[in-house]
C-alpha cells in the first residue's frame, strides 16, 4: 500500500523524498481513520444494539454485564486491533519502530484484557449471588484468586514486553522470590485456603447471623472475602474478621435455627421457698374453677385419694402419703398454658422442669420453640407468655424471688 500511494504521488510530480513522506503520512491518517471508525462501529452501532437486546430481554444476568462494562471495555479491542494489524504499513522498512509501536499497542491490549477479565469476574459475582445457593456457598474469594492470578500473568506478561524476554525466562527466576510471596501474600494464601474450608463444610455463608465475642461481631454476614468477613452488629455498626479466624477460633452460627421450625425460649421463673407447700380443700376447689388444669387437678385428686385410701394413710398429717403442691400444680398449668398457645410450636421439644434450688430460689425453667422466628416478633411473645405466668403465679399462692430492694429495706427499717 505505501508503495501503491508513493508512486501514485511521484506521477503528480513529487519529489522522491516528498512522495514518501506524505505517502507514510497518508497512509497513518488512514489507519487512524479506520481505527475511529472501528471504534464507532463497535460502540454506537454494535454495542448500542447489544445493549438495547438485553435491556429488552427477560433475563437479568445480561443486564449485570452490561451494568459491569464489560462488554464497553470489550469495544475498546476495536481500534487496537486495527492499529496493531495495520502500523506495519506507515513504518514499513523501519523495524524498530514497527517493534515499539507494536508492542505499544500490545501492552494497551493486554492491559485491556485484564480490565475486561476483571469486570466479567464481578459481574460472574453479582450473578451469582443473585441465586439462593450463594447463600451456602460464596464465591467472592475465588473470584479474587483469580483476579490475583490474571493481574500476575498480566503483569508478567508486560514486563516480558518491555525488556524483550520470554515470560518464561521471568517465571523460571521466581523461584528464588518464593519465600517473600508467601510472606506478602500470606494472608491471601491463609484467607483462600479458610475460605475452601468454610464452603466445603457450610460454615458460613452471606445473610448468617454469627456471633463471635472476641472480634465483637454479633449480626448478619454481610460479604465473605478473600482475606476479610464482614458482619453488620444489629447497632449497625461494621466489623471486619479475618477469614482464617473463623476456621482457628470458635463463633456461633444461628443458621441452624433460621432454618429450623422455631426459635428456642429458654427462661426461668425464680420461686421464693418460703411459699412452696401443700395445696388444701380450699385452694383446690379454687384452682379447679382454671380451666386449663380443672380435668389435671380433678385425676391427680383421684389418683392421690385411691392411694391413700389403699395404703390406709393417716391424712390428718399432710407429711404422710401423697399431697397436691402449689408448685407441682402451676408447673401442670404452666404446661397446659404452653400446649394450648398458638405460637408455640407443638411439634418441637417443650418441656417445664424444676431446677435444683438455690439461692435465689427454685427455678421453674420453660423449654419451648416459638414459630415466629422474627426478633422482634419473638421478644413480644416470649414477653406476652411471661407477663402471664407472672401475673397468675400468686393465684398458686406462689411468690417469685425477688431481692431486696431499697424501699423494701426502709420499710423494714421503719418497722
Amino acid at each position: 500500500m505505501l508503495e501503491i500511494l508513493q508512486n501514485f504521488l511521484l506521477n503528480y510530480g513529487f519529489n522522491a523524498d516528498l512522495a514518501e513522506l506524505s505517502a507514510r503520512g497518508i497512509s497513518f491518517a488512514v489507519i487512524v481513520f479506520l481505527s475511529l471508525l472501528g471504534n464507532f462501529v463497535a460502540k454506537s452501532l454494535i454495542l448500542k444494539s447489544i445493549s438495547k437486546l438485553i435491556t429488552r430481554s427477560r433475563f437479568k444476568w445480561d443486564d449485570t454485564l452490561l451494568h459491569k462494562q464489560v462488554l464497553n471495555r470489550l469495544a475498546h479491542y476495536a481500534p487496537a486491533l486495527v492499529l496493531y494489524q495495520l502500523i506495519h504499513i506507515p513504518l514499513e522498512n523501519y523495524q524498530t519502530a514497527i517493534n515499539i509501536a507494536s508492542n505499544l499497542i500490545l501492552l494497551y491490549m493486554i492491559f485491556l484484557g485484564i480490565r475486561v477479565i476483571d469486570a466479567l469476574l464481578n459481574a460472574i459475582t453479582d450473578i451469582y449471588q443473585s441465586f439462593d445457593t450463594s447463600k451456602e456457598i460464596p464465591i467472592k474469594s475465588f473470584t479474587q484468586i483469580l483476579k490475583i492470578v490474571v493481574y500476575f500473568i498480566g503483569s508478567v506478561l508486560i514486563i516480558a514486553i518491555i525488556i524483550d524476554k520470554s515470560p518464561i525466562y521471568l517465571l523460571s527466576g521466581l523461584g528464588a522470590l518464593t519465600a517473600v510471596l508467601l510472606l506478602i501474600f500470606k494472608d491471601t494464601i491463609l484467607g483462600f485456603v479458610a475460605g475452601i474450608q468454610l464452603m466445603a463444610n457450610k460454615m458460613i455463608a452471606r445473610g448468617d447471623w454469627i456471633e463471635m465475642q472476641k472480634h465483637g461481631a454479633d449480626g448478619d454476614v454481610l460479604d465473605v472475602t478473600l482475606t476479610t468477613v464482614k458482619v453488620q452488629n444489629w447497632d449497625k455498626t461494621i466489623t471486619t474478621i479475618p477469614t482464617y479466624q473463623l476456621i482457628s477460633e470458635s463463633f456461633k452460627n444461628w443458621r441452624g435455627m433460621s432454618e429450623s421450625d422455631g426459635r428456642r425460649i429458654k427462661r426461668s421463673i425464680n420461686i421464693d421457698l418460703q411459699s412452696i407447700g401443700f395445696l388444701n380443700d380450699e385452694q383446690l376447689l379454687r384452682l379447679k374453677k382454671i380451666e386449663l388444669i380443672t380435668s389435671y387437678l380433678e385425676s391427680k385428686h383421684n389418683e392421690v385419694m385411691q392411694y391413700n385410701e389403699n395404703n390406709q394413710t393417716d391424712t390428718s398429717s399432710l407429711v404422710n402419703g401423697r399431697n397436691l403442691t402449689n408448685i407441682g400444680t402451676f408447673r401442670a398449668y404452666v404446661a397446659a398454658y404452653l400446649k394450648s398457645h398458638p405460637m408455640i410450636n407443638q411439634d418441637m421439644t417443650l418441656l417445664v422442669r424444676q431446677l435444683a434450688p438455690g439461692e435465689t430460689g427454685v427455678p421453674i425453667e420453660i423449654y419451648v420453640f416459638c414459630k415466629d422466628k422474627n426478633w422482634g416478633n419473638y421478644e413480644n411473645i416470649q414477653a406476652d407468655i411471661f407477663d402471664h405466668l407472672l401475673a397468675v403465679i400468686e393465684e398458686f399462692d406462689l411468690r417469685v424471688y425477688q431481692k431486696p430492694s431499697g424501699i423494701d429495706l426502709h420499710a423494714l427499717a421503719n418497722n
